[in-house]
């Protein structure tokens, strides 16, 4: 079945007409192939058609992003983790772009796949499990809470990441949950770790956990640092672990490469550098969007003051650090 049959099948939309022009069902077809084209499209339709987020994005922006998950064999269904299109206010082009955002699990089905892995786990650590940890020999014992309940309540005290290759090369990493915040704060604009003053003020990440955040603030902490800390931290612990120490299959090293960008229509990475509500917004924007950010310089929606402030306490990051996190 032909890609212009299927779409000619749905009904009328801004995004289906988008799709149904000549030199868009020819870049389609060139990536996806006219086989997998329909599947494809009812997709990434669907995607955007239960997310108000994304109708808000540029078309190319979201077929970009869309083609590279396909073309990665990742799912974007939000229910799998593996990638999301995640919605950006570009302010310098005056536009909201669909980034392409990679998920951990995205990560480790890609690490799988290369072949070069016999095992490969990462796993944020409870209070009480971790007995010992020796970063020379590399060893860690850990005694795990066996009732998953109790486990779920117990507060996180670090993360663990390891792997081995086929050949029995090893490697290990431990992090303490204090050099994980720190690592968030210095690498995400849109986190913080201590409370932050200006026009829009934030309370510390601790104040956070413990439930003080002003009502009607919710929509300040809207990154994943906030609102899943220990996803967030189980994929720096992947990318440091892997991008430092383990083998990167081509696919792995183009979608670490194109984490968080906005994906151009030559299938090249734009990395948003800045992004802000219109100057003199005193009150939340009209659309925040549910953020999955990685460790990364980029902002959503961030008042202008705030990220001001924040550019001048945060280094910008280099290419090394964009690669690596």
């Amino acid at each position: 079945m032909a890609v212009q049959n299927q779409l000619a099948a749905k009904p009328e939309s801004s995004l289906s007409a988008y799709l149904a022009k000549d030199a868009v069902k020819n870049q389609i077809n060139q990536i996806v192939g006219g086989k997998d084209g329909p599947r494809f499209i009812s997709s990434l339709v669907s995607a955007v058609q239960t997310n108000p987020q994304l109708q808000e994005c540029t078309k190319p922006s979201l077929l970009s992003a869309a083609l590279l998950g396909h073309s990665l064999n990742l799912s974007p269904s939000p229910q799998l983790g593996q990638y999301y299109m995640v919605p950006f206010n570009n302010k310098k082009k005056g536009t909201v772009e669909a980034s392409f955002v990679l998920g951990y699990r995205g990560l480790l089905q890609l690490a799988i796949r290369s072949g070069y892995y016999k095992k490969l786990n990462a796993l944020a650590l409870k209070e009480g499990e971790l007995i010992r940890y020796d970063p020379l020999e590399e060893e860690i014992e850990v005694r795990l809470i066996e009732d998953e309940e109790e486990r779920e309540k117990a507060p996180t005290i670090g993360y663990f990441a390891m792997f081995e290759y086929a050949n029995g090369f090893k490697k290990t990493l431990y992090w303490s949950k204090n050099k994980m915040i720190s690592h968030a704060d210095r690498y995400s604009q849109a986190f913080s770790a201590n409370a932050t003053t200006g026009r829009y003020p934030k309370v510390s990440f601790a104040d956070y956990e413990a439930g003080k955040v002003p009502k009607g603030d919710e929509w300040l902490y809207s990154s994943f640092w906030y609102k899943d800390f220990d996803a967030m931290a189980i994929k720096t612990m992947l990318r440091q672990i892997i991008s430092k120490w383990g083998i990167m299959s081509i696919d792995m090293q183009n979608a670490v490469q194109k984490d968080m960008a906005v994906i151009r229509e030559d299938m090249t990475p734009d990395y948003v550098e800045e992004a802000a509500p219109a100057a003199g917004t005193t009150a939340e924007p009209a659309s925040v969007p549910d953020q999955v950010e990685v460790d990364q310089t980029i902002v959503i929606d961030q008042p202008a003051q705030e990220q001001k402030q924040e550019a001048v306490q945060k280094p910008a990051k280099s290419l090394e650090d964009e690669f690596f996190g």
